[in-house]
């Protein structure tokens, strides 16, 4: 049963996410901070609030955590999503953080409220083998970790995108040298009053181009080390999530590990997020390389999360369960 309480808690809490969003864009563009980043963390404390509300007024409809279908798995990323932008959203200076974590809560939302058919929105009783302790550990961190991790990945297509559009300046981005020296330099560029050997000012232009490339240096740099901050935690997660399942599986099915089409893309999820890490601990690297391959987590992670599901195949395809 979907009640019309359910209804009202999930389009407040879209309404308040979209609400969100548009702020945030506009924060990113403008840097407006009184207005539009003021008005945007108040509407996600609402959504967020409404979010809980609906998921604590299943659970008690239910009489189980609500964790058990495909509409219930997206609210509950959403909420997952919200509770993250609440919490590094005094740490994220830029904004662009932000935006795109607010940008993800709100598609994620609005497909769980108005993409899916009626009947997944209704409340199912567990089957069986859903009844255990291991159902909220187990999908709770498995749906913290595609919150977690699909934020690491949207932060990364971003960063790739910066880095397609500023290509011909790739060599100011890459240079290997401290913000310090950058600023040193301008403010010496500043005693020159005309420019040496040139017209019109060239020497000034070519500094405030500099000055230019330091913001974007700034950015990238800043854009990185969220993307491997985030991204670690959220493998983290997805770790757990896979034991607990595992435990679980042979608590229900009697094996550990039955290369259930899930279970299979879980596997190849982890693997191209532990690349992603080792390349950046063990190798250090940074940049477009690395941003590509936390790209593709991206898609993994739908791929694992949506298309299992709406094929309807393997073990988990029961009752839509993540």
């Amino acid at each position: 049963m979907y009640t019309e309480t359910e209804k009202i808690f999930a389009y407040i809490s879209l309404f308040m996410l979209l609400f969100t969003t548009s702020p945030e864009w506009l924060y990113s563009i403008r840097k407006s901070k009184k207005l539009e980043k003021s008005f945007s963390h108040k509407s996600m404390v609402i959504a967020f609030a409404c979010t809980t509300a609906l998921m604590i007024t299943r659970w008690i409809d239910s009489k189980h955590l609500p964790l058990s279908n495909l509409y219930e798995s997206l609210i509950f990323i959403s909420w997952s999503s919200s509770l993250i932008y609440l919490i590094f959203a005094l740490k994220d200076r830029d904004g662009w953080s932000s935006t795109v974590t607010a940008s993800g809560a709100t598609l994620i939302h609005g497909f769980a409220t108005s993409g899916l058919p009626g009947e997944m929105e209704r409340q199912t009783r567990l089957i069986p083998a859903l009844q255990s302790h291991w159902l909220a550990m187990h999908v709770s961190m498995m749906s913290l970790s595609y919150a977690t991790l699909l934020r690491g990945s949207l932060l990364a297509v971003s960063l790739s995108i910066i880095y397609s559009s500023y290509k011909k300046e790739r060599s100011v981005l890459a240079f290997n040298c401290n913000t310090t020296n950058l600023i040193s330099t301008w403010r010496i560029a500043q005693t020159f009053t005309k420019p040496i050997g040139t017209k019109n000012g060239a020497v000034k232009e070519s500094f405030f181009h500099l000055f230019l490339n330091l913001g974007k240096y700034r950015l990238v740099n800043r854009l990185d080390q969220w993307i491997y901050q985030i991204i670690s935690l959220g493998f983290s997660l997805l770790t757990i999530g896979i034991l607990s399942g595992a435990v679980w599986a042979n608590e229900a099915w009697g094996s550990y590990w039955s290369w259930d089409p899930k279970e299979t893309w879980a596997l190849v999820t982890r693997l191209i997020y532990a690349t992603y890490i080792h390349a950046r601990m063990t190798n250090g690297w940074r940049g477009q390389i690395t941003a590509a391959i936390a790209s593709m987590g991206f898609f993994l992670v739908w791929i694992r999360f949506l298309g299992v599901n709406l094929l309807g195949i393997g073990l988990h395809n029961y009752g839509w369960l993540v």
